[in-house]
C-alpha cells in the first residue's frame, strides 16, 4: 500500500530542514541528556522495594483490568493518592497515566465555554494540546512577562458575569530551565480573581527541602488552584498527579477524558510511584548532591566566558542557545563523540532561531564531568 504524497512531503521537507527526528538506543556515554535528575529510573533500592512491597501485599496482577471506573482502581492507587496528597500538602491527588494525559484532561474539561485561559507562550505541547480540546477562548502571553499579562487581562473587557479566568504557567520551564517570578504572578492572579495552574514536572525532585517542588517550597500552594506533578523526570518512573482541592479531583473523575477512557497504570507502576515518593523523603544527601552540581556548573560556566550563551536557570535544565540546527547538532555530535551525551534540540521544537544545545544535570554527575563537557563546551563554539 502506498504512503500518501502529501505526508511523504512532509517527511522531505522536515529532512531538508536538518529537523528529520530518529529513535536512538540507549548508550555508554556520560549522562547530560536524561530527566532523571536524582537517578531513581536507575535505582535498584527503589526497584527491590517495589517487588517487596508488592509480595508483602500478596499483589501479583500485571495489569489493571480496565480503567479506574470499571474494574482498574486497585487498592494501591487510594495509599498512593493519599500519600502524594500528604507529602504535597494538599487537600488532594489523582493520579492520570502520563504528565501529557493529566495535562489533555485538565485543560480539556476544567476551562468551560466563554472562560478565559492566558497561558506563558513558553507552556509545554501537552499544555497546548489539552487547551486546544478546551471550549474556553485562550490568548498566550510573553514568556515571564507579567506586566503583559496584566494588560491582557485588562484588554479582555469581559462583560459576561461567572466565567472564570485561568493563568498557566510552569514552574521550570522544560527547554530553557527558566522560573516565574511567582509572588508577582500571584499578585497578578488574585488581583483579578483569577485560577493559576502551575505544572511542576521539571521542579519535582528538585526543588524543596525534601524535593516537593517549587511552589511548596516557596509556601505558595495554598495560592494554586491546581498543580500537576508528573513523575517521569526527578521521580524516575512513570505516570503524574493532579493536586488541587476535593472538588476539582471528583470533577476530573466524571469529566476528564483521559483519565475516564483509557486503562488505569498496573499495580508495579502506582507501587514504584509511591516507593520512589519514600525515597524521596530519606534521599536529602541525593537533592543535595544536584543541588551542589548545578551551584558548580553556573560556576564554570561563568570562569569559562559561557554565561553569554546560555539562559539563566538554577534548575537541573541548562540550555546554551546556537542558532541553526545544523551547527547545533554538529557540536551536539561532538560532545558525543568525547562521551558525552547532550542533546541537540531543533527548531521546530523550539522556535527558529532559538535551537540549543540542552544539558540536563544529575547528582550522579561529578564535578569532573561538567568541568570537562563545558570545556569541551567552550573549545567547540569558541
Amino acid at each position: 500500500m502506498n504512503f500518501p504524497n502529501n505526508l511523504s512531503l512532509k517527511l522531505q521537507t522536515r529532512k531538508q530542514e536538518n529537523a528529520f527526528r530518529k529513535l536512538s538506543l540507549p548508550n555508554a556515554l556520560i549522562d547530560f541528556s536524561s530527566n532523571d535528575y536524582l537517578g531513581f529510573a536507575k535505582s535498584e533500592s527503589i526497584f527491590n522495594e517495589t517487588h517487596q512491597f508488592l509480595l508483602d501485599k500478596n499483589i501479583k496482577t500485571n495489569g489493571a483490568t480496565g480503567s479506574r471506573l470499571l474494574s482498574g482502581n486497585h487498592i494501591l492507587y487510594q495509599e498512593t493518592e493519599n500519600f502524594i496528597a500528604n507529602f504535597h500538602l494538599a487537600e488532594t491527588a489523582i493520579i492520570f497515566n502520563s504528565g501529557y494525559d493529566a495535562n489533555v484532561g485538565f485543560f480539556g474539561s476544567i476551562p468551560q465555554r466563554n472562560d478565559i485561559i492566558l497561558y506563558d507562550e513558553l507552556c509545554h505541547a501537552s499544555i497546548r494540546d489539552g487547551i486546544i480540546m478546551s471550549n474556553a477562548k485562550s490568548y498566550k502571553f510573553n514568556h515571564n512577562d507579567f506586566e503583559d499579562l496584566e494588560q491582557k487581562i485588562k484588554n479582555l473587557e469581559l462583560k459576561i458575569k461567572n466565567i472564570e479566568i485561568y493563568i498557566v504557567t510552569e514552574s521550570i520551564f522544560s527547554m530553557d530551565g527558566d522560573t516565574p517570578n511567582f509572588e508577582e504572578l500571584i499578585q497578578v492572579s488574585g488581583k483579578y480573581n483569577c485560577l493559576l495552574v502551575v505544572d511542576e514536572a521539571h521542579a519535582l525532585g528538585v526543588f524543596g527541602e525534601k524535593g516537593e517542588g517549587l511552589i511548596q517550597s516557596l509556601g505558595l500552594q495554598n495560592k494554586i488552584f491546581a498543580r500537576i506533578m508528573t513523575f517521569g523526570k526527578g521521580l524516575g518512573c512513570h505516570g503524574a498527579a493532579i493536586l488541587g482541592s476535593q472538588d476539582l479531583k471528583d470533577y476530573l473523575i466524571n469529566f476528564a477524558r483521559s483519565f475516564i477512557y483509557t486503562t488505569g497504570l498496573s499495580p508495579h507502576s502506582v507501587a514504584t510511584i509511591l516507593m520512589a515518593y519514600h525515597q524521596l523523603q530519606s534521599e536529602k544527601e541525593t537533592i543535595e548532591k544536584l543541588r551542589h552540581n548545578i551551584i558548580h556548573f553556573n560556576q564554570e560556566k561563568n570562569i569559562l566566558g559561557l554565561k553569554p550563551l546560555f539562559v539563566r536557570s538554577k534548575s537541573a535544565i541548562q540550555s546554551a542557545i546556537i542558532p541553526g540546527n545544523e551547527k547545533v547538532k554538529n557540536i551536539a555530535k561532538q560532545l558525543q563523540e568525547k562521551g558525552f551525551d547532550a542533546k541537540a534540540i531543533l527548531s521546530p521544537t523550539v522556535p527558529e532561531g532559538q535551537e540549543r544545545l540542552r544539558i540536563c544535570l544529575h547528582s550522579y554527575n561529578s564535578e569532573k564531568e561538567i568541568s570537562d563537557v563545558l570545556g569541551l563546551l567552550s573549545n567547540f563554539v569558541f
